[in-house]
């Protein structure tokens, strides 16, 4: 294992069907002014709504809430949000939702005592916050992004159809404790639940595919990477498995905890890929990141081509008996795009709205980076998202 680095994640979880109690223990740490932050209203109708406020009312909080944030939030709706914790003083942002809201809540977080525009700051300069933070607690009600345990933000500016992410070096900015219920996240529609399932694996194969080295970070990821496969095709079949279900929101928290990155360069190039999908489109993020994904990893397969054969022989059980390195890596590429039409993921970005005349727009919109195992140009990134059409 090459390199040098420290690893420290000070966010507290409480897992399981009863965890939910434990918002009693962790709301006495905070002051009184609390804000609820949560999405579209389902947790209204799922009753999660009235569980929280229940708690906060038993501890004495004072409570403003920042509804409606959507599944991309914008740089709009984050100027909304800083208004209302300003506001109301916020002691505490309580994210109550998915990944976006929770990421949401970080971007809040880091903005309410800043003078600085928090879109230029952050998210152009990708400076670190330079003013007191707020601290961010998060009930988890979808799983996916692993926002419940790391330090990432992303924000779409929808004026300039640009969707970027932030993952800030502060400690301060992971949540200070995440509430995972599984329950939680079984009224999902099956569509959200497979992209999220989808997104713990992307998570997961940014990581992975990067580095030469004998890295320990890898064997973990392997077995992450085979412990979503399994459970995910229990709960394609039946969504209300709490084992399964249980176990894929685990995965998703370890997948983007920043664990298995210590030692890697990391590669995230169909995050910004898929993120520049998703600033045109509007689209579901893990969907996104599943159209342009196969195209990428045939396209940099022969500069990473040790890696791609040891992901087919550790993760998809392939075979390499008399196949030259070339072919055993390819037949586990398409295993798992088997694996990706069983659940039912989008295979193409046109699948999502994305047409031909949006492709050179997409492409500008794209960020590169160099921690893979081939730095893309900007011919490459048209020929890969137009063979992702």
């Amino acid at each position: 294992m090459l390199g040098n680095f420290s690893y420290c994640n000070p966010t507290k979880l409480y897992f399981g069907d009863q965890s939910l109690q434990y918002l009693n223990t962790e709301l006495p740490k905070y002051g009184q002014n609390v804000v609820l932050v949560y999405g579209g209203g389902s947790i209204k109708k799922n009753g999660i709504y009235d569980e929280v406020i229940e708690i906060l009312k038993a501890k004495g909080k004072n409570v403003a809430e920042i509804a409606g944030v959507m599944p991309n939030p914008t740089l709009a709706k984050l100027y909304e949000g800083i208004e209302i914790a300003r506001a109301h003083k916020a002691d505490l942002l309580l994210a109550v939702g998915g990944g976006s809201v929770c990421d949401y809540a970080k971007a809040v977080s880091v903005s309410v005592n800043c003078s600085d525009d928090p879109w230029e700051k952050y998210f152009v300069r990708f400076e670190e916050p330079d003013c007191e933070t707020i601290p961010v607690g998060c009930v988890l009600t979808m799983v996916g992004t692993g926002s419940e345990m790391n330090a990432g933000s992303v924000i779409t500016n929808t004026e300039k159809k640009m969707k970027v992410g932030h993952v800030f070096s502060d400690e301060k900015i992971m949540p200070r404790f995440s509430i995972l219920n599984p329950r939680y996240t079984l009224t999902l529609p099956h569509y959200q639940m497979v992209a999220g399932i989808y997104d713990i694996f992307n998570h997961i194969c940014e990581q992975y595919f990067s580095g030469t080295d004998d890295n320990t970070s890898d064997y973990i990821a392997e077995a992450l990477m085979k412990s979503v496969v399994h459970s995910s095709r229990i709960a394609n079949k039946d969504s209300q498995n709490y084992e399964a279900r249980s176990n894929i929101m685990w995965t998703a928290t370890w997948a983007l905890n920043t664990l298995i990155a210590k030692g890697k360069s990391t590669d995230w190039m169909v995050h910004m890929l898929g993120q520049a999908v998703g600033a045109h489109t509007n689209a579901t993020h893990g969907m996104t990141l599943a159209a342009v994904s196969l195209p990428y990893y045939r396209h940099i397969l022969p500069y990473g081509l040790a890696k791609f054969k040891r992901f087919a022989i550790n993760v998809w059980g392939v075979s390499a008996d008399g196949k030259t390195d070339e072919a055993v890596a390819e037949e586990g590429l398409k295993a798992m795009e088997s694996w990706m039409r069983e659940l039912g993921l989008a295979m193409s970005i046109s699948e999502l709205g994305a047409t031909e005349d949006m492709i050179e727009g997409i492409a500008g919109a794209t960020l590169i980076l160099k921690g893979g195992y081939k730095v893309l140009d900007h011919g490459e990134i048209v020929k890969v998202l137009k063979e992702s059409l």
